[in-house]
């Protein structure tokens, strides 16, 4: 399945079905996961990355338990709006993700994500340590909680072409 815009992603899940957003770090994989609803985003944990294959059937494994039926990933652009190496890595874990599950996956500009998550832990007065064990799926619930929004906020029917 294709890219997709984050307004065409709703249509598609089935009753009842969530999305999750992903934050996909160099150590661990940041989840977050969406109420049926598609109004709030909720964190759900970290995979620590290993192997393709072991991280994605851990994935798998936890959009199994919440009834996901998409992904939102944040794509790590540069802060002038270039695509580096760590893009290529986002779309190429898409790509081979994509090939053992059909399912749709939107990109979402994450460039302030984090910085914004780290910016909040500070100001609650969390440790570097504390910071650290919980940024990824802070980023990922920061994320996904964008892309519902932009969801709610795009106009209904909007069926121009791309």
């Amino acid at each position: 399945m294709p890219l997709r815009k984050i307004e065409d992603i709703p249509p598609l899940l089935p009753p009842g079905g969530r999305i999750m957003a992903l934050d996909l770090g160099e150590r661990t994989i940041g989840m977050a996961v969406s109420d049926s609803g598609l109004m709030l985003s909720t964190s759900v944990g970290t995979i620590r990355r290993r192997k393709f294959g072991v991280d994605v059937a851990a994935l798998f494994k936890e959009m199994d338990e919440r009834s996901v039926a998409a992904l939102v990933v944040g794509l790590p652009v540069n802060l002038d709006g270039t695509e580096g190496p760590r893009c290529d890595a986002t779309r190429s874990f898409i790509h081979e993700l994509t090939l053992r599950r059909d399912l749709p996956v939107a990109l979402w500009d994450e460039r302030w994500s984090t910085m914004a998550v780290e910016r909040a832990m500070i100001a609650a007065d969390r440790t570097r340590a504390k910071r650290a064990k919980h940024i990824d799926t802070a980023a990922a619930t920061y994320i996904l909680q964008g892309a519902l929004d932009a969801m709610r906020a795009a106009p209904a029917g909007n069926d121009t072409p791309e």
